[in-house]
């Protein structure tokens, strides 16, 4: 424990260790749970493929189940040791296993789709296994644009030095570079949100000088792995990459449609917030920003509404204040030190205040050691919620600081792990979501809790929470769609002709300006497409509308709970234990609500053009 009492968590009812005998048993019963498999995939022809399914589904279940948990475990104990020899080595273990794993599942794949007429009857003789409908349809789906296996194997093997190797280079290119002080970039980048105003502008410019020099390496990198993919993504018979990334993301391009209209719709609003956000910036010399136009410059758009002292409060009190509002100032809910207990006991009391079940869980998870809250030397940075199939148990690690955004990243990581609480009963095989679905139940538990904050707080502490929250969701909206616009750009130029750091440029400034518009003043960032390490993925394009819809499917949920009350947390249950086993508009659907509407996205986004619309009335002064 650390002066917060961030405590460490208790992994016994996983593994003891890595040289435990159930540790060991767990790594034999996946080697030989696989082969078992091979075994049944070579001999399939000698039963009834009906029969023979069922005995497959079956041994493949306790495989995923081991296999899930086994990765899972893995992970963790190297995240909070990241020195340690012995994980490191245990990874690589299991990451070969996975490999094999993953030429048994496209053998499958493959044999399935050989037999896609018998499926009538394998759900006639076994109805128990029509909940896996979707997800048997699906694999079969997916071998429509698998190219053959001679193919697929040559095309993974030269990823590894072709695709893979360019998204190493870039992230090396990134980790290494350093102004001429050793200030690395990370920190330069980090410094967006300093409340320095000068600092911010001079590690910005270091930051564009920086990528201007190194321009051509980080060009090559984008362009060659653009290029892969649109060789690839036409071998494997996709007409778009978007058809692509909409198949991984288990929706349809009217959903999507939808979701992009609604977010335009906003647009305007949004940039009224910016250039609110700087006029009160430049108000109180909040900004180093020369520029005579009333947009937020890039620097900016992180910055925090601090003043340098509390004479110099310009926010109006308003004429419905509390009077707790109106007594001298108490400690700030935003700049307080929390104890590890008391963000506990927050989080349990506001997770409560939507449903009994769901603040049970988290009181749960806090008393049974789930968490590993300690900042520590060889700890990862950042936060994460990983869940155990064997056992049906998560950690959640994060680095607990006692900061107020420490207070949400908690309760963000806890709604991971309530999503997977609500799939318990179910086996490995639905515990593979979508990235459209995967931020759901965590945006919708953070939007609890910053919501409850939003109604106790002063309109000084309103304005920065407000400030914060929109800033947040603007990255989520406004960048997001921006990227979108960028990354659909790139393709459609990358399957005509070679791409330079200047094309990437042009096509970046036609992206911001699409989606920022006047909301930014002139000091922008052209060379946003070398910083976003999405770009460079070679798994996965579009690596950004899916943070949008989680963003506004939890959201417009939220909505829907404030005016359905209480009677709605049974439902959101339903809809978090069914993610893994439809499609998103089956899933809506089923739940009573049309998500290829633009009217859906729309109550999303309400919220948020509310929250506008007051920080923009905060953030003036009555003199104005």
């Amino acid at each position: 424990m650390n002066e917060f009492n961030a405590p460490r968590w208790n992994l016994d009812t996983l593994f003891s260790s890595i040289e435990s005998d159930e540790y060991k048993l767990a790594l034999e019963n996946y080697k030989t749970g696989m082969d078992k498999l091979e075994n049944l995939l070579k001999n399939s022809g000698r039963f009834n493929f009906s029969f023979w399914l069922k005995g497959f589904i079956d041994e493949r279940d306790r495989v995923l189940a081991t296999a899930q948990t086994l990765n899972a475990y893995a992970y963790i104990i190297y995240s909070v040791d990241t020195t340690n020899v012995a994980y490191l080595n245990n990874i690589s273990q299991i990451d070969t296993l996975s490999l094999r794993l993953q030429k048994i599942e496209l053998s499958f794949k493959s044999l399935l789709a050989k037999h896609a007429e018998s499926l009538a009857e394998f759900f006639e003789r076994f109805p128990e296994f029509k909940n896996r409908k979707f997800l048997l349809e699906e694999s079969i789906r997916e071998t429509k644009h698998q190219m053959s296996a001679k193919e697929e194997n040559l095309a993974g093997d030269l990823q590894r030095t072709g695709g893979d190797a360019w998204s190493r280079l870039h992230e090396q290119i990134i980790s290494t570079l350093k102004d001429e002080s050793g200030k690395t970039f990370n920190e330069l980048r980090n410094d967006a949100y300093s409340s320095d105003p000068v600092l911010r502008k001079a590690s910005y410019e270091k930051e564009l000088s920086l990528l201007e020099k190194n321009q051509i390496p980080l060009a090559a990198c984008l362009n060659n792995i653009k290029g892969e993919t649109v060789t690839l993504n036409k071998r494997r018979k996709w007409r778009t990459p978007i058809d692509r990334a909409l198949s991984a993301n288990r929706m349809n391009k009217e959903t999507l449609n939808a979701l992009i209209k609604a977010i335009e719709k906003s647009l305007p609003s949004w940039r009224k917030y910016f250039i609110a956000k700087a006029k009160f910036l430049k108000k109180h010399n909040l900004t180093a920003s020369l520029a005579a136009e009333k947009g937020l410059p890039f620097y900016d758009l992180f910055a925090p509404l601090e003043l340098s002292s509390p004479q110099e409060n310009p926010l109006p009190q308003s004429e419905n204040s509390s009077e707790e509002s109106q007594t001298p100032k108490k400690e700030s809910i935003l700049t307080k030190k929390w104890t590890f207990d008391e963000a506990k006991n927050y989080i349990i009391s506001r997770y409560a205040s939507f449903s009994v079940h769901m603040g049970s869980f988290a009181q749960k998870a806090f008393e049974e050691n789930w968490i590993d809250a300690e900042v520590r030397s060889g700890k990862v940075g950042g936060a994460y919620d990983e869940d155990f199939a064997l056992g049906h148990q998560s950690r959640i690690m994060t680095n607990f600081t006692g900061t107020f955004s420490d207070v949400i990243t908690l309760a963000h990581e806890l709604g991971h792990a309530y999503h997977f609480s609500c799939m318990k009963g179910r086996t490995a095989v639905f515990f593979s979501y979508p990235m459209t679905l995967a931020e759901t139940a965590s945006t919708f538990a953070e939007t609890i809790v910053k919501q409850d904050l939003l109604s106790k707080c002063t309109d000084e502490e309103r304005l920065r929470l407000l400030d914060i929250d929109l800033q947040d969701t603007a990255q989520v909206l406004v960048d997001i769609i921006c990227r979108y616009y960028f990354e659909k750009s790139v393709f459609a130029e990358r399957a005509k002709s070679e791409l330079t750091a200047q094309d990437f440029c042009r096509l970046m400034k036609q992206a911001q300006q699409k989606s920022y518009g006047k909301g930014l003043n002139p000091e922008r960032h052209e060379y946003m497409w070398a910083v976003k390490s999405h770009y460079y993925s070679t798994g996965l394009d579009f690596y950004n509308f899916p943070y949008a819809f989680g963003q506004l499917f939890a959201t417009a949920l939220y909505s829907r709970y404030k005016k359905e009350g209480p009677g709605f947390a049974a439902l959101y249950a339903r809809i978090l234990a069914n993610t893994g086993s439809m499609s998103c508009e089956d899933l809506c659907r089923h739940a009573g609500f049309d998500i290829t509407q633009v009217e859906f996205w729309q109550s999303g986004i309400e919220m948020f053009l509310q929250e506008i619309e007051e920080f923009i009335s905060l953030a003036s002064d009555k003199k104005d």
